[in-house]
C-alpha cells in the first residue's frame, strides 16, 4: 500500500451492490478497499470480501462492526439501509470520514442527521450515483422550468421485484428537481396513486407511477405532456457498475472537499 491510496471501507458488502462496489474499488487507481461490513445476521461474516464479490483475496473480512472499520476509512460507500447509514453518518463525522450514500427511503429526519454530520465530514448524498441520472435531473429542472405549468408532469419508474421503496429514490428526485424548476413545493404537488373515479387530474400535479417485476436494474422516464404534444425524458440502467462508478468518483471527490453535504450534482459540477 502506498501513502497517497484512498482507503474506502464497504458497508453492506455481501449485498449485490456491496460486492459490485469492492469489485469496481479494486480496479480503481490509487484506491483500496480497507475494511468491509454487513449486518450481524449476515452469513458472509469473517469471509474475505475479496473472495465474495469474486475478485482476489484482499485479506480484508467482513465484519459485524462498523466503528472500527469505519474509524481506519478516508471515505465510506454506503447503499444499506436508512436506520444503518444514519448510523454509519454518526462514526463517519467522528472519523473525518468522508460518507457517499446511495441509500433509498430516507426520511426527511434521516435527512436532517446527514445535515448534523456533515458539518464534521463531508456527505455525498444522491437517490442515484449514475452520471446519466444526475444529467437527467438537471435536464428535468430546465425542462420544467421552460414548459411551464401548460404541461402535466408524470415520473414513470421500473425496478427489480426485490426493491423494497417506491417511488424510488431516483423518480422522488426527479419530481423534486421538476418541482424546483417549477418553483413550487413538491410535497403539496406530488400524486403517489391513482384508483378508481379519480376525476379529472388537477394542473400543477407531479404523478408517479411505480412498475416492480424481473431483474430491472433501473428505468426512469419524465413525461411532460402537452395539447398536442408530449415531451419525454429518461435513462435506463442495465448495468449496476454504473452506479458503483459514480460512488467511487464521488469519494475521490470529496475527500477534496470541505465539509458539507453535497450531492451527485456537486461532484460532476452541474450546478
Amino acid at each position: 500500500m502506498t501513502t497517497n491510496e484512498l482507503n474506502i471501507a464497504i458497508v453492506g458488502a455481501a449485498g449485490r451492490m456491496g460486492q459490485m462496489l469492492v469489485r469496481e474499488v479494486t480496479q480503481t487507481k490509487g484506491c483500496r478497499v480497507s475494511g468491509a461490513t454487513d449486518s450481524p445476521n449476515s452469513g458472509a461474516i469473517g469471509k474475505d470480501v475479496g473472495d465474495l464479490a469474486g475478485v482476489h483475496a484482499l485479506g480484508v473480512h467482513i465484519a459485524e462492526d462498523p466503528a472500527p472499520v469505519i474509524a481506519q476509512a478516508h471515505a465510506v460507500i454506503d447503499f444499506t439501509r436508512p436506520d444503518a447509514t444514519v448510523e454509519h453518518t454518526r462514526l463517519c463525522a467522528q472519523a473525518n470520514a468522508a460518507h457517499i450514500i446511495g441509500t433509498t427511503g430516507l426520511t426527511a429526519e434521516h435527512e436532517a442527521a446527514l445535515e448534523l454530520a456533515s458539518r464534521h465530514c463531508q456527505v455525498v448524498y444522491a437517490p442515484n450515483m449514475s452520471v446519466g441520472v444526475n444529467l437527467l435531473l438537471a435536464l428535468t429542472e430546465k425542462v420544467a422550468a421552460v414548459l411551464g405549468d401548460d404541461y402535466d408532469i408524470e415520473v414513470v419508474e421500473m425496478h427489480h421485484r426485490h426493491k423494497v421503496d417506491a417511488p424510488s429514490g431516483t423518480a422522488l428526485g426527479l419530481g423534486k428537481a421538476a418541482a424546483k424548476g417549477r418553483e413550487i413545493a413538491h410535497g403539496e404537488a406530488a400524486v403517489y396513486a391513482r384508483e378508481g373515479h379519480t376525476g379529472a387530474r388537477p394542473a400543477g400535479k407531479i404523478g408517479y407511477a411505480t412498475l416492480r417485476g424481473g431483474d430491472v436494474v433501473g428505468e426512469h422516464t419524465v413525461i411532460f405532456a402537452g395539447d398536442g404534444e408530449r415531451i419525454e425524458i429518461g435513462h435506463r440502467a442495465s448495468d449496476r457498475k454504473i452506479f458503483a462508478a459514480g460512488a467511487i468518483r464521488a469519494a475521490i471527490w470529496a475527500r477534496k472537499q470541505d465539509y458539507g453535504l453535497y450531492s451527485m450534482r456537486d461532484v460532476l459540477g452541474l450546478d
